[in-house]
């Protein structure tokens, strides 16, 4: 039996310590004498084995998946191995509330639904990198190398908050963006923002409705202020060092939002970080079809239109195609 390990696999196995590559290789090994070994993940012909974290030196516990054919195995994702069993319903003032997060957290932990959502980031993100790679080396060299799963592991910890996997996906493969001039090359020209970038911003918009959360005891109903919420982690900012707006994830709905300190809308459409990822893919590979924002280049780096420095107006070349 062949069994390959795709591309996007062997990337982020890097990420989860020195023996994970090592133990995604003995699982395929093991794959090609015993091809029936994992279990099925609910999706057709997608399949995982679990792998115990003590098994292998400076490896975590992790979820295998791949698809098996007649003659040939594909290792298609690669994550860490989720609780056994989801959590009991709370049965609480707000178990609606708590039963929506736990039905969250069940899907994340779901080695079928961790299967697409890696692949879909993975393959958005290639996309992206493959092209400012052949197109935009300035901007492609920008980007931070991935985190490490201790890492992601620890802004966990240090907010208090379970990060969903499209976006520990992303920060396995990119851990921020140091971008050119300033400017990120994310649509808008926003930046990436580094883990430490995210901590320290969670903190502030935390504290500062800490604060509201003080004079809202004292104001009616209709004119209480949310400057953050809990479930809000921070994703890119409007600059490398500008803070003034930005995109968070809601990790209890799944979509992108924005924030603003000029009470900007949110947007017409709701985004996933992966439709948000494929859509600047697709604008990439057809920029005569974008319509939320039009690509262009100055000198060897991406540049929006729509935040376009008036500075670099006279250097800005359109993409087209």
């Amino acid at each position: 039996m062949i069994v390959d390990i795709a591309p996007h696999v062997r990337e982020a196995a890097a990420q989860f310590g020195a023996g994970a590559p090592y133990a995604v290789k003995v699982v395929a090994g093991q794959l090609a004498e015993n091809p029936g070994m994992g279990q099925p993940s609910g999706l057709p012909g997608i399949f995982t084995v679990t792998v115990e974290g003590d098994l292998f030196e400076d490896c975590p516990a992790l979820a295998i998946g791949y698809a098996r054919e007649p003659e040939r195995i594909e290792i298609r994702y690669l994550n860490l191995a989720g609780p056994a069993t989801p959590a009991e319903p709370s049965e609480t003032v707000g178990q609606d509330q708590d039963q929506d997060q736990e039905q969250e957290q069940e899907q994340d932990d779901d080695p079928g639904s961790l299967a697409v959502t890696v692949r879909e980031v993975a393959d958005a993100w290639q996309r992206i990198t493959g092209w400012l790679q052949r197109n935009a080396p300035n901007s492609h060299a920008a980007l931070r190398e991935g985190a490490s799963a201790a890492a992601i592991a620890a802004l966990e910890q240090d907010l208090t908050i379970r990060i969903p996997a499209d976006l520990r996906s992303l920060w396995l493969l990119a851990a921020g963006d140091d971008g050119v001039d300033g400017a990120g090359c994310l649509p808008g020209n926003q930046a990436l923002m580094t883990l430490g970038a995210v901590a320290a911003f969670y903190r502030q918009q935390m504290n500062s409705q800490a604060h509201q959360d003080t004079l809202n005891a004292h104001r009616p109903e209709y004119d209480r202020i949310t400057v953050w919420k809990p479930s809000w982690i921070p994703v890119a900012a409007v600059g490398v060092a500008d803070r003034t707006s930005g995109l968070y994830l809601d990790a209890a709905t799944g979509y992108l939002g924005r924030w603003s300190r000029y009470n900007e809308g949110p947007g017409e459409e709701l985004d996933t970080l992966v439709t948000y990822l494929e859509e600047m893919a697709d604008m990439l590979a057809a920029p005569a079809l974008a319509t939320r924002d039009k690509p262009g280049l100055v000198g060897g780096a991406l540049v929006w239109g729509s935040r376009l420095d008036p500075a670099v107006e006279d250097q800005w070349q359109p993409l087209i195609g």
